[in-house]
């Protein structure tokens, strides 16, 4: 038998996780992808330069993270078209209510799937 994911293993013995904590958890996030969300909460709209320069991180990583977080739907990316011509993409969070479900959502098919996986179990 395999021992448990590490993180989830110290995430559980934990009486009181903190929100982020369970966040990266519950969706396989690194802390540089929770610091880009969490930097969205607070500058909804921001472009990957805005972000990169609020975060001090390079574009291509900041780029990285948000493509990671799109796929977790954890964010949205617009296009806007600029005055002078040409477009920008602008990025906003998924509200922390919606992520919240989303969460729940995905807590909920492991625990299905983990439980699936018990009852098929015939020695």
């Amino acid at each position: 038998m395999t021992d448990p994911d590490p993180e989830l293993d110290e995430l559980m013995r934990i009486d009181d996780p903190e929100f982020d904590r369970v966040l990266e958890c519950v969706f396989g996030i690194h802390a540089h992808e929770r610091r880009t969300y969490f930097a969205l909460l607070e500058l909804p709209g921001s472009t990957v330069t805005e972000l990169a320069d609020e975060l001090d991180r390079d574009r291509s990583s900041v780029n990285r993270s948000l493509s990671t977080l799109s796929e977790k739907k954890l964010i949205e990316r617009d296009r806007k078209i600029l005055d002078g011509g040409g477009y920008v993409y602008q990025y906003f969070p998924t509200p922390i209510p919606d992520a919240k479900a989303l969460m729940h959502d995905t807590v909920d098919r492991w625990a299905t799937q983990v439980h699936e996986r018990i009852e098929s179990f015939d020695p």
